[in-house]
């Protein structure tokens, strides 16, 4: 997506604003877990329809993350960037109505928000501070997981004050649930000077080139599934952590807490792992060693749950590394912008599909088994896939396009780099020769006309 380059009249603003909307990108969601059976026992839920609580905001990812794109084409990405967070606030309101179906309607509406902010932000970041992208990613997400971790950690805090103060109006778990609106409202006040001189899209933003081979390209498949395993994963435990704990003998309070604790380490590794990442070309060393420590946390918590503090963190560290490397991917594996940004959308489409399946199949295999065994040793196996998908995944090869824009070649980068020069370099050049030709045609036939005249 390109946008018209413009001075930045308060930088800190700016910085302030973007990372007020990542704190909007995962808290909504998260602070759902740790009460979830309180909600379940009020409203009458199965363990099926409560993890589809936390399915339908990643179905409302895969559906309406390639939609972002054009929303900010026609709008600018300040409008698009406030709408997402007035839809993340209009969803907390309905959801913490109290009844099923303003709970499940609420949660489709935060969905939406929150897809539009996941795409348009970094496309924000890249447009406005492009020299400073690692830096600014690290600390975004970061903030995501500090967001995240006051949202899980407050939540039962917040269903206890409801107890206190006799509030009647809604339940205890949706005043609860009510507790995150401070995200948007606070994230909108300071957006809103951001609106007044937005930089409308460029007038060849329309005209981006789809780049719809991506879909027969294995690579690109690779990074898709490779994201999408680690979403599946990660959204589980988001879900249902707080319910294993419980049932390991933990306190609604105690579990509270260490679901906060696996929020925030889900953001130590943009702190660990981008300097390293800078270092090292090859990355499927590191991305193995993300899906291994994910498997070591997962059989930590079935075998030995009285250690679950250990087991949760090194687990959300490796998913925490593992949504960071795989994002990295994205740009290691494209060339340029352009079809960066189609990759993404590409695989938050399908990855957050492949993800919306996983609290649902957890929940249910606990449903028929009446255990956490089973559910556990399904995803530890999935880890095993994730890891063998690394293999591929963390290459420093890059997907290009032959000149009959039919064929994928996979080249490593910097052969690449010499001997195959991408597409949109060719098509540049030979539209400058083709705009020099007619110039020079057109001044040729005014130079004859005037040589008539005279």
């Amino acid at each position: 997506m390109s946008h018209n380059v413009r001075k930045i009249a308060h930088p800190a603003l700016v910085i302030i604003g973007i990372l007020l909307i990542a704190s909007n990108l995962r808290a909504p969601i998260t602070g759902l877990g740790p009460i979830l059976d309180f909600i379940s026992h009020d409203l009458g839920l199965s363990a099926t329809q409560a993890g589809m609580l936390t399915t339908l905001p990643l179905l409302a990812f895969a559906i309406f993350s390639p939609i972002s794109s054009g929303l900010a084409r026609k709008m600018g990405l300040e409008p698009s960037l406030m709408i997402a967070l007035v839809l993340v606030a209009a969803g907390i309101v309905v959801r913490s109505s109290g009844s099923t179906s303003m709970l499940f309607l609420g949660t489709c509406i935060i969905g939406v928000g929150i897809a539009i902010g996941n795409v348009l932000l970094p496309s924000l970041l890249k447009r406005d501070f492009p020299t400073q992208v690692p830096t600014l990613t690290a600390v975004y997400v970061l903030v995501m997981g500090i967001g995240s971790t006051l949202s899980s950690s407050s939540a039962i805090p917040l269903f206890n004050l409801a107890e206190k103060l006799h509030i009647t109006a809604i339940p205890n778990w949706a005043f609860s649930l009510a507790g995150v609106i401070i995200f948007p409202a606070l994230s909108i006040l300071v957006w809103l000077p951001q609106l007044s001189g937005h930089t409308r899209p460029a007038a060849d933003t329309a005209d981006i080139d789809s780049h719809s081979y991506l879909w027969r390209s294995a690579a690109a498949w690779q990074v898709t599934i490779f994201l999408g395993l680690n979403s599946f994963i990660m959204y589980i435990f988001i879900s249902w952590l707080p319910s294993i704990l419980i049932d390991n003998g933990y306190t609604e309070n105690q579990a509270g807490y260490i679901h906060g604790i696996l929020q925030l380490s889900t953001a130590i590794p943009a702190l660990v792992l981008i300097p390293l990442m800078a270092k090292m070309k090859d990355k499927r060393g590191m991305s193995v060693a993300m899906a291994v420590l994910s498997f070591v946390g997962i059989l930590g918590l079935l075998f030995m749950p009285q250690h679950a503090i250990v087991w949760v963190i090194a687990f959300g560290f490796s998913c925490g590394g593992g949504f960071i490397l795989g994002l990295s991917f994205v740009g290691i594996r494209t060339h340029d912008a352009h079809q960066a940004a189609a990759l993404s959308g590409m695989a938050q489409c399908m990855g957050y599909l492949l993800a919306a399946t996983g609290p649902i199949i957890f929940g249910s295999l606990h449903e028929m088994t009446g255990s956490w065994h089973v559910p556990l040793i399904m995803t530890a196996g999935v880890c095993v896939i994730w890891a063998l998908l690394a293999l591929f995944a963390g290459r420093s090869h890059v997907i290009v396009r032959t000149k009959s824009g039919k064929d994928i070649i996979i080249d490593d980068t910097e052969q690449q780099t010499h001997s195959h020069p991408h597409t949109d370099v060719h098509a540049e050049i030979e539209q400058l020769k083709a705009e020099l030709k007619r110039i020079t045609k057109e001044r040729d036939q005014l130079k004859n006309t005037l040589e008539n005249k005279q």
